[in-house]
């Protein structure tokens, strides 16, 4: 198989900025994993030069085998009950006005962590009461139960990732459902209409035009607010292959159709992950609640 070169809009330079090691120092300090890390995110020290980071909680081995993702796939580990502390106080010692919690999927606990996930929220609101929470979580094997736990903990932002269209989840999200993500918007809508929603979506997978925008209508069908849409770039050979480089004229055009049908906020290009600059969430956000 060939494999596809990069295209110069895809090309990432890098600065050295002290900012970025003081944020590996105390990400050591409390012993906590990033999915900027584990995920290997292109936009990792931009993201950490700004001092921030996405932390990834309950581990940094997961459950599942999706083809497009280089977190570790095996037998987790147990949970560390002082890890909501920890992140807490990361995000203290951080200075964050904006934190976005996500985790691998533990399909190995009764409610998906869901309860763990609600932990960390009433933490951090515990040490910083301003600050803005949002939450990638995994669908939870689709349990309404797991997913109230976490709205009722009163986070910001309640996001979960489709990640792709639905022609594709057999041969890259095997152990997942389209349907049932979707179905985990609804609900966090059903338990709380107050709460934001946010997915993303990547592109470059072999998806087409059509399909990009029937998975951006089914979102929005299911009351989703925020969407974010990147470029797939594959972590190894041993991962789903990179089928296209998506133009940055083709995010653009991704991003005015979702305008068009009614998403809230859009972030639309080669290198946006579903956490990217998720920082402006925070006075977005802001603006709608006032309207």
């Amino acid at each position: 198989m060939s494999y596809l070169k990069k295209p110069d809009w895809l090309k990432i330079r890098v600065k050295a900025d002290q900012k970025i090691d003081d944020v590996i120092e105390i990400l050591k300090m409390f012993s906590l994993h990033t999915v900027c890390e584990e995920a290997q995110c292109p936009n990792i020290y931009e993201c950490f030069s700004k001092k921030t980071a996405t932390f990834l909680i309950m581990g940094d081995v997961c459950t599942r085998n999706c083809t497009f993702c280089d977190v570790k796939k095996g037998k987790p580990v147990k949970l560390n009950s002082d890890e909501p502390k920890m992140v807490a106080n990361a995000v203290g010692a951080l200075g964050l006005k904006y934190v976005v919690i996500t985790s691998v999927t533990r399909d190995d606990l009764p409610d998906g962590g869901a309860s763990h996930f609600a932990e960390c929220i009433r933490s951090i609101k515990g040490k910083r009461p301003y600050t803005k929470i949002e939450v990638l979580i995994p669908d939870f094997k689709g349990s309404f139960e797991s997913v109230s736990k976490v709205v009722e903990a009163s986070p910001d932002v309640v996001a979960h990732n489709i990640e792709t269209i639905e022609r594709l989840y057999p041969c890259v999200r095997p152990l997942a459902s389209y349907k049932r993500s979707l179905d985990v918007l609804r609900m966090v809508k059903e338990i709380d209409k107050n709460i934001f929603t946010k997915s993303g979506i990547m592109v470059g997978l072999g998806e087409t035009k059509d399909e990009v925008k029937k998975a951006l209508e089914d979102l929005r069908n299911a009351e989703c607010d925020f969407v974010t849409i990147g470029q797939y770039l594959s972590p190894s050979k041993n991962h789903h292959p990179v089928v296209e480089f998506v133009h940055p004229d083709v995010f653009e055009e991704y991003k005015e159709f979702a305008i068009s049908i009614g998403f809230k906020f859009v972030m639309s290009g080669p290198l946006v992950r579903s956490s990217y600059m998720a920082e402006n969430t925070k006075d977005i956000i802001e603006n709608v609640r006032k309207i």
